[in-house]
């Protein structure tokens, strides 16, 4: 069985206010102290612009290949930290929350995306 006949992998929608070419398909509720789930599938070439998140995550490539570049705020600039971390399949990533990052998907990819508590998303100026 591959993502492409699993019953997991179908049902994905999209979010209004959410970057070009994601979908996903979200978890049942689980309580204050649990994570939340997100299965996500990205096109090739869209990206996510810069962004943090209130709690930890941990992103676990599936299939494709993404790309995750790391700013630090200098003022009201944004400053590149270091170079790009690439993820393929079978590879998982973490960001701490508050650490500013975007992301690129070089390929279509599918995603199993954890985060601490309740999911959210900060948009970076």
């Amino acid at each position: 069985m591959s993502t492409a006949t699993s019953n997991v992998w179908k049902n994905l929608t999209t979010v209004p206010g959410t970057p070009a070419g994601f979908t996903m398909r979200g978890a049942v509720p689980a309580g204050a102290d649990g994570v939340e789930v997100m299965l996500e599938a990205w096109e090739a070439g869209t990206a996510e612009p810069p962004h943090s998140h209130p709690g930890d995550d941990m992103t676990v490539v599936i299939e494709g290949r993404m790309e995750v570049q790391f700013y630090v705020r200098e003022g009201e600039e944004l400053e590149v930290d270091g170079a790009p971390i690439v993820l393929s399949a079978g590879e998982t990533g973490y960001v701490s929350a508050g650490r500013i990052h975007e992301v690129r998907y070089v390929e279509a990819c599918r995603l199993v995306y954890v985060h601490d508590r309740l999911f959210g998303f900060d948009a970076e100026k």
